[in-house]
């Protein structure tokens, strides 16, 4: 009886410890969580308050006036239209691209440490300074990627990369890939070094080749750090704006403007906070059904 008395005493005795620790772990989360309120949910709310008012209407009262405008707003659609586009294209060759130089990064060879440094170099420049950079390589008159394709036999005559549909479009998601496929191998490369060397040794004494290992061991296993790359990356590509702001503004004939680009003209530049915060809103939705859809997935995945 007194050694029961004892392990019950001990176990009260770590329960409250372990209220206490998670009491102080609350009270270190509360100054950040109140943190994120301010900066990312109050403007939200904010925004979709301004949404559900109209624009030029001197009542107070809310409706859904301006989602039905952008209905009818041609730029809108346009500008939704090349922001899936954009996503559609980009993701799947950045994933591609990621996945190939994460699987070389990961194998032993000399100076891999500075290799490494070297692949992200892309994705640490600032994407301004990318779009000003790729802007002039794409000159009609003096771009290098002109120059390159003539010499090369590609093309007969300079081609107008940024001032042309659809090159305009095919120049944005070029330099976007380049960017940003060093971040997706980043993150693959460390799903990578988390799989156990034992199962590939495994499968190689039960004569499974190089392909058969990677498709029944890799690509499982590193499931759960794919579906969070390509939740990060859609997010941004949803949400793209100093790509097209930089490298193309917009054109030709709005035809690589983003959701994010026009919303900011119209919040901005036509100063109509309203119409502009409903496009916020549909933008929001847009970006948070996805990222839903991925969390989704990731909770599905049998391990």
């Amino acid at each position: 009886m007194p050694r029961l008395e004892e392990r019950r005493f001990r176990l009260q005795l770590d329960y409250i410890k372990l209220h206490r620790n998670t009491q102080i772990g609350y009270l270190f989360v509360i100054p950040s969580l109140l943190v994120v309120t301010f900066v990312l949910v109050y403007p939200v709310i904010q925004a979709f308050l301004y949404s559900l008012t109209p624009e030029y209407s001197e009542d107070s009262e809310w409706s859904l006036e301006n989602y039905f405008n952008l209905l009818d707003d041609d730029r809108f659609i346009e500008s939704f239209n090349n922001t899936l586009i954009f996503t559609f294209f980009t993701i799947p060759a950045e994933l591609l691209i990621g996945l190939v130089i994460a699987v070389l990064l990961n194998k032993e060879f000399k100076f891999r440490g500075i290799v490494r440094v070297a692949i992200l170099f892309p994705w640490a420049l600032p994407t301004a300074l990318n779009a000003i950079m790729w802007r002039w390589m794409f000159n009609t008159e003096f771009g290098i990627i002109n120059y390159g394709l003539i010499s090369a036999g590609l093309i007969e005559s300079k081609l107008n990369w940024l001032g042309k549909e659809p090159l305009a479009m095919i120049a944005m998601m070029s330099v976007s890939t380049w960017k940003t496929s060093s971040f997706m191998a980043l993150l693959l490369l460390a799903g990578l070094q988390t799989i156990p060397k034992d199962l590939y040794e495994s499968a190689e004494m039960d004569g499974a080749n190089g392909f058969k290992s990677f498709w029944h061991i890799t690509i499982p296993l590193l499931t759960p750090a794919i579906i969070v790359s390509l939740l990060l990356r859609t997010m941004d590509a949803l949400r793209v704006f100093e790509l097209p702001f930089n490298l193309t503004d917009g054109g030709p004939l709005n035809t690589t403007e983003t959701i994010s680009l026009y919303s900011y003209r119209v919040l901005f530049e036509f100063v109509e906070f309203k119409y502009g915060s409903s496009m916020v809103i549909i933008q929001f939705i847009l970006i948070l059904i996805m990222s839903l859809i991925y969390i989704k997935s990731i909770k599905n995945i049998d391990y």
